[in-house]
């Protein structure tokens, strides 16, 4: 792949690197690296970051790297992270790698809490968890907050989660991932300061002295041909019936695929939508089951009604989705479905959008979901623009 640098800035002064304002820092190290933990240092050391963000797998196991970069950082320093299905890095796409994202403590305040045994979706203590955690982070209404979740996709509990989120702090502004380790949706390792968090879900206030503005971008529009659930197990987020017919049989039908080329890709291509008020979103198909079903990303119930999705223009809308904002982003925290990826690869585009997200400044990781607006969706890309403040 071509390589990419992030665009300069504008000669404009109005779009200039403003002075006095200490600008977030973000890096790609190669998972394998055996220095990996000195380079990181190297970028955020002069940085005093309130927190680093790693996504990734590296060799020596992300706990590791978390407890070193935590002791050489000190104690004002929070380290958090997660594995994933692939990277977004100064280069765009990348894969085997590490990304480490900083915040400086100049412009920045963090807090982070754990929503423990997400899998057992304990509403009632993620509420009241929430609320004291927000009372106690007492936000400074003069400033920009937003909020960062990264949940564990194995759970399958996003959509309890979000909500729940959505309820206990109302109007914060949240985007994040459901991480899964590689294509393979092994375990993820969820970690706080070098401390693995099994089955938690973790929430990051983030306070700043920058704007802020989420961003979102799906490449996707309903056509005409539209199926009811009629048999579904809504726990395990699977489809056994759609039209009263097996659920692969009536897809495949659906798209015109022989149901035996039916693969990860194809699911990519041709999604399922669930229409939300005036929305259409994504109830992405991770596979097929052995006995016809189809497992999703995202919760499903008997009774929806599903309306089969066609692509669009998978850049154009991307573009303008970023230049829409106020001004050029110092860094865009982004989470971009890992089936976007896959289906970015299956039209040769990969090169096309890794010069994009290099062009905007976007670091983050390829997810099993992403949320957004108090939802749980798929196949989408949804971030969160650091940019210079207004009067800069």
């Amino acid at each position: 792949m071509r390589q990419v640098q992030p665009a300069p800035w504008p000669g404009d002064a109005r779009h200039r690197r403003p002075s006095g304002v200490a600008a977030p820092v973000y890096m790609s190290v190669p998972a394998a690296a055996p220095d990996l933990v000195e380079r990181v240092l190297s970028q955020m050391q002069a940085l005093r970051p309130a927190l680093v963000l790693l996504f990734g797998s590296p060799l020596k196991g992300l706990a590791q790297v978390g407890a070193e970069l935590h002791r050489a950082l000190g104690p004002d320093c929070r380290v958090v992270g997660c594995a994933s299905a692939g990277e977004i890095g100064p280069q765009g796409y990348c894969n085997e790698s590490v990304i480490a994202l900083g915040l400086p403590a100049d412009s920045f305040r963090v807090g982070i809490c754990a929503l423990r045994d997400q899998a057992q979706i304990p509403v009632s203590d993620w509420m009241s968890t929430l609320r004291r955690f927000h009372a106690d982070f007492r936000p400074d209404l003069r400033r920009s907050c937003f909020g960062i979740l990264l949940a564990d996709a194995l759970a399958r509990q996003e959509d309890v989660l979000v909500a729940t989120l959505d309820a206990a702090i109302p109007g914060l502004p949240v985007v994040g991932g459901s991480a899964a380790e590689g294509m393979e949706f092994l375990p993820t390792c969820q970690m706080v300061d070098g401390r693995a968090q099994v089955g938690a879900a973790l929430f990051l206030m983030v306070e700043t002295d920058l704007a802020v503005a989420e961003v979102s971008f799906a490449h996707f529009r309903p056509t005409d041909k539209r199926a009811v659930v009629t048999a579904a197990d809504a726990q395990n987020r699977v489809i056994w019936e759609l039209n009263a017919e097996p659920a692969a049989q009536e897809y495949a039908r659906l798209t015109g695929i022989p149901l035996g080329a039916l693969t990860t890709t194809e699911f990519a291509r041709h999604p399922l939508l669930l229409r939300t008020g005036r929305r259409h979103h994504v109830r992405a198909i991770r596979a097929m089951t052995t006995d016809g079903g189809l497992q999703l990303l995202s919760g499903i119930e008997a009774g929806n009604i599903l309306t089969l999705g066609r692509a669009v223009d998978m850049t154009r809308g991307f573009a303008d989705a970023m230049d829409a904002l106020p001004r050029p982003p110092l860094m865009v925290l982004g989470f971009d479905c890992i089936l976007r990826r896959l289906a970015l690869e299956r039209a040769g585009m990969t090169g096309q959008m890794s010069e994009l997200l290099a062009r905007y400044r976007v670091a983050g990781f390829n997810t099993f979901g992403e949320q957004y607006s108090g939802m749980h969706v798929n196949q989408t890309f949804v971030g969160m623009a650091l940019m210079p403040p207004e009067a800069s």
